[in-house]
């Protein structure tokens, strides 16, 4: 089965429904439905957790019917492509599609500086170490926009906003701080906007896949946090979002095909699973022919 994202339902729209609730301008329409929830029940916080990886086939997986973030699924929409970390979160902090912040994937070729850089570390790709390159900052810094709804809250509204991450400055210790400060600030007074970000499930699905006894008892976790989280706070919405789902799938080493690497003029970009080939000009027809040779059977490409 194909899925093709619905750009006119998908959760960039989400973002600018939360936008448009705290009085700040959107580049797409909004979410009809979470516009009336927020808009019937005027709420003075307004809380977003986003769980890496949590899509709704991951959660009808592992979670019984009867489940709390089950029973109150509002509904299943599509993220971006590509639907993967980078271009996703960012989409759900800014309210913008992928095309449009220029954070496309994981990794990317910046073509200033002639390098493939991982995005989010400023760092080159193959480089272990992950030593940030200052070029690399300045070139994110100029081409891709990544102001969020919370940087806009802050400085255009009489709100306020606060991000939790488990990295960066402020970061939280753990999910028990970052549920912790949630209720906390819920309990202050004034209207707010709360963005939290989970790791999980994504962080220990790459690591043990898709259906690992390990994976239902973290979600199975999710599910018992959201559900106390909600009865602790008043005056509160709570929407849980994942940025994209997961599939155990096999993974293809290139250095398995040194013919193919032979066509490459650089190392590979964006991410895995949906993959940029730079390829040199005078191997292009024999890229086309090895690539139907090795993959036709595993990928949707067009060549």
């Amino acid at each position: 089965m194909i899925i093709k994202n619905n750009y006119n339902e998908c959760l960039t729209n989400f973002a600018c429904s939360i936008r448009k609730y705290f009085g700040l301008d959107y580049s797409h329409n909004t979410l009809d439905y979470i516009d009336k929830i927020l808009e019937d029940s005027k709420p003075k916080n307004v809380v977003t957790i986003l769980c890496d990886g949590l899509g709704s086939n991951i959660m009808d997986r592992f979670l019984d019917k009867d489940s709390f973030l089950i029973q109150n699924r509002l509904k299943t929409i599509t993220t971006v492509f590509p639907a993967t970390t980078v271009a996703a979160t960012t989409f759900i902090m800014t309210g913008l599609n992928p095309v449009e912040t220029g954070m496309l994937g994981w990794d990317m070729y910046y073509k200033d500086i002639d390098k493939t850089i991982t995005t989010f570390l400023n760092s080159e790709k193959g480089d272990f170490d992950y030593k940030p390159l200052v070029e690399a900052i300045n070139y994110n810094k100029k081409h891709m926009k990544r102001k969020t709804i919370m940087d806009d809250i802050n400085e255009e509204t009489a709100s306020k906003a606060y991000t939790l991450f488990p990295f960066g400055e402020n970061a939280y210790k753990d999910l028990n701080d970052m549920y912790k400060i949630i209720e906390e600030k819920c309990n202050e007074d004034g209207k707010k906007y709360i963005y939290a970000y989970d790791t999980e499930p994504d962080h220990s699905m790459h690591e043990y896949g898709c259906d690992a006894d390990k994976i239902k008892e973290i979600i199975e976790d999710i599910n018992s946090r959201i559900e106390s989280l909600s009865k602790k706070v008043k005056d509160t919405i709570i929407f849980v979002v994942a940025d994209h789902g997961h599939k155990n799938v096999q993974n293809i080493d290139l250095n398995d095909y040194p013919d193919v690497v032979d066509c490459l003029k650089r190392n590979t970009s964006l991410e895995p699973r949906a993959v940029n080939f730079f390829i040199k000009d005078n191997k292009k027809e024999q890229f086309k022919v090895l690539f139907n040779k090795y993959f036709q059977d595993d990928f949707l490409y067009n060549l």
